[in-house]
């Protein structure tokens, strides 16, 4: 084992889930680990789980995790000889590989050169030709270039791909010639902001396709295999929250393709570390799209199906050890299914929703697997990737898989913000997805409901068992009297009262001890007998009309939340007396989200019709256009460009003109 040089110590130049995904198999390995993080990290679990951590000095990507200085310097002040960069961010830079390989640390990916040459999606597409691999057309759009013709040549609708990076960033689909310019210009600075580099490419947009990709793992010895498919079909703004293993579509045939594919692809370059070949699929014909030079976020659902620690082998191979297998020792084991859980609203079209994780308890148990970058009171904001934990199952069969899945993500407690769980559950349990139609337009074509709604059942459980447990907590902390029953009285006393908001309404409880133990309780005015079989800081477990129901209870002032058998509830408890209100500022179109305006569009005084361009709000590493809602003229702009807004500001009057 002479070639081999052991890695003592890995700065892992990332953060949230991947970070400790990678901190946990280089702590079961003997690696000592070190985190670099941004000031708003400054709290989080990977930095308090490294051996080490460093302050990089800076809020924003560009002023932390994407300088590259700052990175190496932590890295050789930390006294690293290894640098891991997960996935984003640095990960796919060319340069920076280089940099830490000329001082004196390994590189635990791809070469420089494979990553620039491979890496760069024109040039892979070029590589991927001469290796007689099926490719789409695809024309590199510099800064200052019309693409009115080569787009015509292509054909709509088109897809704008940045040419570094993944992840969604830097991508449009262009149904119409008059939209392109403005696609090309937003694509290109999204790009720029996320990766550093803002080219960009227009390509042929094959709609009801579906996203396949092929792991593959190279050693420095020429050693290189396949581990089969993903499918990373179902995604919204071009970024993908469900990705299984193995494709429904893909039978062993096709696999045995599409794998000879992606090693072709490859191994002309003599590609070594973990990487993954892209290809669209349409009926039994695919198309290569981009090699991506890294660990994918989905890589755990290939993990499940093969037995196989991608982290672990690229910090082998990193050290120089042979994968130590071939193509023929690896096998499928059942099927495995990831979601992505994220701060956003699919009810407002997957718009981010930073906000602090108040509650978080993932599920647990047999075949799941949980991911997260966060714990109860970790704050997601505007300057990074909303993701906030990824789910996975793994089981025999994909049925098993899916309902298994969505299961673990009814059970797993996420409270405090706005995000897409009951939406991916949805996902998982419909008609289309069971099918295995899990084409790119899933979304649009199988209309999952974006939300779960509670229904009147459901929040008169948990207004009542909400009302209950705060007394239950009074007594429990009461200084005197604790001792005496709770029906007991030498006169007859009013009932309690307290008014709930949920739902969108409002909701009144009273209620009134029984001598027998019992609540004589009214919701809504509908009486009704509750018993209370048990009670702690935990939760309450109470009784009425021959049903049990459970919750688990968490209050923070006049917010409780809930979590129930149907999954979580909020209620928003009134006060008795309520606070004069404060007038609020009248009309106008506000932020949906914190974020900074990138552009602003329009002037005091402009005419506007429904549907116009306002401004650019950028949150979230994503762009997002604010449109006139309709027809008028420009009363008064609230905001500058480049000024950072809170979530529901104020940021342009319009007054409506008369149809």
């Amino acid at each position: 084992m002479a070639d081999v040089t052991p890695i003592r110590r890995l700065l892992v130049a990332n953060r949230g889930e991947i970070a400790r995904r990678i901190m946990r198999t280089a702590h079961a390995m003997g690696i000592g680990t070190v985190a670099v993080y941004a000031d708003g990290d400054a709290l989080a679990p990977f930095v308090r789980e490294a051996d080490t951590a460093i302050a990089l000095g800076g809020e924003t990507a560009g002023e932390t995790y994407l300088d590259a200085g700052k990175v190496l310097a932590a890295a050789v002040r930390a006294g690293a000889d290894a640098v891991h960069p997960g996935y984003g961010f640095l990960s796919e830079n060319a340069d920076f590989a280089q940099a830490v390989m000329d001082a004196g640390l390994v590189w635990v990916g791809p070469s420089p050169d494979s990553i620039r040459t491979i890496g760069d999606k024109l040039a892979g597409k070029a590589i991927a030709r001469a290796a007689g691999v099926p490719t789409l057309e695809a024309h590199p759009v510099p800064p200052g270039e019309n693409a009115t013709a080569p787009a015509a040549r292509i054909g709509y609708p088109i897809l704008i791909k940045a040419s570094a990076g993944g992840g969604g960033r830097g991508m449009r689909v262009v149904g119409e010639p008059a939209d392109l310019a403005a696609a090309i210009e937003s694509a290109r600075r999204e790009a720029a902001a996320a990766f550093g580099d803002g080219m960009v490419f227009l390509e042929r947009y094959l709609q009801g396709a579906r996203h396949v990709e092929i792991q593959i793992l190279g050693d420095r010895h020429g050693g290189l295999v396949h581990l089969f498919e993903r499918e990373c079909s179902i995604q919204r703004r071009h970024q993908k929250i469900i990705e299984e293993a193995p494709s429904p579509a893909v039978d062993a045939e096709l696999r045995a393709r599409m794998g000879a594919a992606a090693l072709a692809a490859a191994g002309s370059i003599g590609y070594h570390s973990a990487g993954t070949v892209e290809f669209l699929l349409a009926g039994r014909e695919f198309f290569f799209l981009e090699v991506n030079t890294r660990l994918q976020v989905e890589h755990p659902v290939t993990e499940a199906i093969t037995g196989i620690d991608l982290v672990r082998e690229q910090l082998r191979i990193a050290e120089g050890e042979r994968l130590g297998y071939g193509q023929a020792d690896l096998r499928i084991s059942g099927h495995a299914i990831e979601a992505r859980l994220c701060a956003e609203d699919p009810g407002r079209d997957f718009l981010p929703s930073p906000g602090t994780v108040e509650i978080w308890q993932p599920a647990v148990g047999a075949g799941i697997r949980v991911d997260a970058g966060v714990e109860a009171g970790s704050t997601i904001g505007t300057n990074f990737d909303p993701m906030i934990a990824k789910v996975i199952a793994h089981a025999p069969t994909r049925r098993e898989a899916a309902a298994l899945l969505a299961r673990a993500l009814d059970r797993t407690r996420i409270q405090g913000l706005t995000h897409n769980r009951d939406f991916l559950a949805a996902c998982l349990r419909s008609p289309a997805f069971l099918r295995g139609d899990t084409t790119t337009d899933f979304i649009a074509t199988a209309a999952p409901a974006a939300t779960r709604t509670a229904d009147l059942a459901e929040i008169r459980a948990a207004c009542i068992a909400t009302a209950l447990y705060s007394r239950a907590r009074r007594r429990a902390g009461a200084p005197v009297l604790a001792s005496i029953a709770g029906g007991f009285r030498n006169s007859v006393m009013p009932p309690e009262s307290v008014r709930f908001g949920a739902g969108g309404a409002d909701h009144v409880v009273t209620y009134r001890p029984n001598r027998d133990g019992s609540f004589a309780v009214t919701f809504d005015g509908e009486a009704v007998t509750v018993v209370v079989h048990a009670a702690d800081a935990a939760g309450i477990d109470i009784g009425f009309g021959g049903q049990r129901h459970r919750f688990a209870v968490t209050t923070r002032g006049e917010r409780h939340f809930l979590h129930g058998a149907a999954g979580d509830i909020e209620l928003r408890e009134h006060p008795r007396f309520p606070p004069q209100g404060r007038a609020e500022a009248g009309g106008g179109l506000r932020a949906p989200m914190p974020g900074r305006v990138l552009s602003l569009v329009v002037s005091e005084g402009d005419m506007v019709a429904r549907g116009d361009l306002l401004l650019i709000l950028e949150a979230m590493k994503m762009e997002h256009r604010i449109t006139a809602p309709a027809d008028g003229i420009v009363t008064a702009l609230r905001v500058a460009q480049g000024e950072q807004v809170a979530n529901g500001a104020l940021l342009v009057t319009i007054q409506p003109t008369e149809s």
